[in-house]
């Protein structure tokens, strides 16, 4: 007998697998779009264990993925191997989020949430002014991938997808676990859940260094992709935006919903681009209000039974 759990694993695989066959069967621009959602996916994975299993409004994820970026970049500039540079780069932001968290994460509710935006505006001040190694406001052009435009593009996204799964599977394992558990009790009553023997600051901590971890390695990713990377375009605020929108779409603290609003978010992003290239951004502003009245929790959790039975005599009555 199918079950919901069942179900979701058969549509992630579907939808991967989707993903994974668009270099067979589309072009280089539904390509790049593919290679956009599994990055966006990852990185809306990465915010859920912080924003959406313990309910901390983080705004860092543009500071992460900057690093990332940067360490990446840096690394190969410095002659180490592709893949250890992605490797140093995940590492180095799992530490910093981790020093970072121990301090910031003494905060609670909209002070968590405005000093989170100014770590991603105090790194990108500090990568701006480190000009002999970061290349400062000139930014930094990194070693490109081997081979043509349509084998990099490939690449990347297999890449990119293997990011997306690992993000998955750490979520699951989380979910079903103490740490899981522990951080719902703190999005729930975080006082409650101190005084009943759970260590609050450290699975913090932990979640914190989660949401930093593969926002990291896509970030590193990211920049071998592209060539070239600068302060703007690394650290940019509307990246620590968008990610949260998309867990929100999705449903915040579920296993699903990052990918589903990541994805869904993406498509509709370029649909507004495509079609209304001097209005894409009003139009995406006016969806997330809509969505924060009218959808708060989600996708996922939206009840489909209820919104679409008949109303019977009674809730007629009831109504009126």
């Amino acid at each position: 007998m199918m079950t919901r759990r069942h179900i979701a694993a058969l549509g992630v695989a579907l939808w991967f697998g989707i993903l994974a066959l668009t270099p067979l069967l589309a072009d280089n621009y539904t390509i790049r779009i593919a290679i956009t959602i599994a990055m966006y996916s990852a990185m809306a994975l990465s915010w859920n264990f912080i924003g959406g299993f313990a309910g901390y409004p983080s705004f860092s994820t543009a500071a992460f993925f900057g690093i990332g970026c940067y360490v990446g970049a840096i690394a190969q500039r410095s002659g180490v191997p592709l893949v250890v540079a992605w490797a140093l780069a995940t590492v180095f932001v799992t530490v910093f989020a981790v020093a970072l968290g121990a301090i910031i994460l003494r905060l609670k509710g909209h002070y968590f949430a405005i000093g989170s935006i100014a770590i991603v505006e105090v790194v990108r001040l500090v990568v701006s002014s480190w000009g002999g190694l970061t290349g400062g406001g000139d930014g930094l052009n990194v070693p490109l991938l081997s081979g043509g435009p349509d084998r990099v593009a490939t690449t990347v996204l297999y890449v990119m997808l293997a990011i997306m799964l690992a993000a998955f599977v750490v979520t699951i394992l989380v979910d079903r676990a103490r740490l899981g558990f522990g951080l719902r009790c703190i999005s729930q009553n975080e006082d409650a859940a101190d005084m009943v023997g759970i260590d609050t600051t450290r699975y913090k901590i932990a979640a914190y260094a989660l949401s930093a971890l593969f926002c990291g390695t896509v970030g590193a990713v990211y920049a071998s992709w592209v060539g070239y990377i600068d302060p703007t375009d690394s650290f940019s605020i509307l990246l620590s935006v968008k990610v949260p929108v998309m867990v929100l779409l999705g449903g915040a603290g579920t296993v699903l919903g990052p990918i589903i609003g990541a994805g869904a978010f993406v498509m509709l992003e370029e649909f507004f681009w495509a079609n209304f290239l001097e209005w894409n951004r009003a139009i995406l502003g006016g969806i997330i209000v809509f969505l924060i009245f009218f959808l708060p929790s989600g996708i996922l959790k939206l009840d489909y039974r209820r919104l679409f039975r008949r109303k019977s005599p009674v809730d007629r009555t009831e109504a009126a």
